[in-house]
């Protein structure tokens, strides 16, 4: 299974999604983008998108929730460690309170993997970030941070979260 991503205006996305109902679309947005995922088995509809293989998955994706996306950059000689650990945490997610999907994304065109996980709400996620299992899936995966990982780095990681919903987010004044 592939994802891509693209992103635009939130009405253009919508646009796009709506004219293939038949695919597995979801619109993402926060205050400073606003991105559409396409997850398929065959080719995109996009023209120029990011593109990642799915290694590994739990939940279906939603049309509604809280996302948080932790942008991870792995050297090459890495990038076995790196797989092992997350795509064994898959699973282990799925019994936590609120969570909805996660998806483990190999980069097919740069050296940052994306770990995506949607939950209900915000509210979902943060008691997930501060629970002892969220220690011991980091612990398990090495941790992004892990002073034994250093090695594996191509650079510092960040998060960014989304809203997934059917509405447009109001954006800030310029």
């Amino acid at each position: 299974m592939y994802t891509y991503i693209t992103t635009g205006t939130y009405e253009f996305l919508k646009g796009l999604a709506a004219k293939y109902p038949q695919e597995k679309m979801l619109i993402m947005q926060n205050a400073q983008v606003t991105q559409l995922w396409h997850e398929t088995n065959g080719q995109t509809v996009f023209q120029a998108p990011r593109k990642y293989e799915v290694i590994g998955f739990a939940g279906e994706l939603a049309t509604s929730g809280f996302v948080a996306c932790n942008n991870i950059p792995v050297r090459d000689e890495g990038r076995p460690l790196f797989e092992y650990g997350f795509t064994n945490q898959a699973k282990s997610i799925e019994k936590e309170s609120g969570f909805k999907a996660m998806r483990v994304l190999r980069p097919l065109s740069s050296d940052t993997y994306v770990v995506m996980t949607m939950w209900e709400d915000e509210k979902s996620f943060e008691s997930w970030k501060s629970s002892q299992a969220f220690k011991d899936a980091h612990k398990m995966s090495g941790g992004a941070k892990s002073t034994e990982n250093k090695g594996i780095m191509a650079g510092p990681s960040y998060v960014a979260t989304f809203v997934v919903s059917d509405d447009e987010l109001e954006r800030p004044e310029e």
